[in-house]
């Protein structure tokens, strides 16, 4: 506690400046270089299991999609996701050219790949809703996710019996989730009320319920790539959370969720 709680301070003061103050370039800058942490934490747990994934050939492939957030009127989405399959099999060829190199081909090039698609084409929805929607859209949702895990947690602690995933997290239960949904509806309607009151009311309750429920996901799944190595956390950069992959975990899934979700729902 002594160590996450001035970490925490940090975090929320840097992110609060990035968002409210940072540039398009900054905001660009900062991101990649979270998801290229996040990146090489999950390169890492990969490798303990002997999946020898191409870490330097994710980063590069990572920061290339990246830029399609960044310009797209240059690099066009679906072009850079070409580019990213296209170079990966490129480099498979120069790569893997001896026999013995076969038995690992197809494992090391999957988890690089899943890598890429997994953490860089999901968080960079983080950089297209604070410069298409606003940072009070950012803030929206980050008010479903943390008052939503913080519901979580205290509901599972307080009246958690049925297991939710017990070998991913064993921990989760069925309360603590309906819990968090609840506090993520919560959350919603205090961040509409204060931040953006011109939605509609029962459309911020929906998203509320609807986002946490999808950012309920990434954790059991983050936890099931740590236990198949046996480690608590992807690593130890930031002190008392774990790592980049840790603290960023329910953005994963929640965040393009939610940028799909009010671009076709929210007027």
């Amino acid at each position: 506690m002594k160590k996450r709680l001035p970490t925490a301070l940090v975090l929320l003061g840097l992110f609060f400046l990035l968002i409210q103050f940072g540039s398009r370039t900054l905001m660009f800058v900062v991101l990649q270089a979270i998801i290229l942490a996040a990146l090489f934490e999950f390169y890492a747990l990969a490798g303990k299991k002997g999946l020898r994934p191409q870490s330097y050939l994710g980063a590069a492939l990572s920061v290339f999609l990246g830029l399609a957030f960044f310009r797209p009127d240059v690099i066009p989405l679906g072009l850079a996701i070409f580019a990213v399959v296209f170079l990966t099999g490129v480099y498979s060829l120069f790569k893997f050219t001896q026999v013995e190199h076969l038995p690992y081909l197809t494992q090391s090039i999957t988890v690089t790949f899943f890598g890429v698609i997994y953490l860089s084409f999901t968080l960079n929805h983080l950089f297209l809703l604070r410069f298409e929607r606003g940072p009070l859209v950012v803030y929206f949702l980050c008010s479903i996710i943390f008052l939503g895990d913080t519901g979580a947690y205290l509901v599972g602690v307080l009246l958690g019996r049925y297991k939710m995933a017990p070998l991913a997290s064993p921990n989760k239960t069925w309360e603590g989730s309906a819990g968090g949904i609840l506090f993520g509806v919560l959350g919603a309607w205090a961040a509409r009320v204060l931040l953006l009151n011109d939605v509609n009311l029962w459309l911020a309750l929906g998203t509320g319920a609807a986002v946490h429920a999808v950012a309920q996901l990434s954790d059991p799944l983050e936890s099931l790539f740590k236990r198949a190595v046996g480690v608590k956390d992807s690593s130890n950069m930031l002190p008392g959370h774990g790592g980049f992959l840790d603290r960023f975990d329910s953005f994963i899934l929640a965040g393009p969720f939610f940028y799909y979700f009010i671009r076709y729902f929210w007027k």
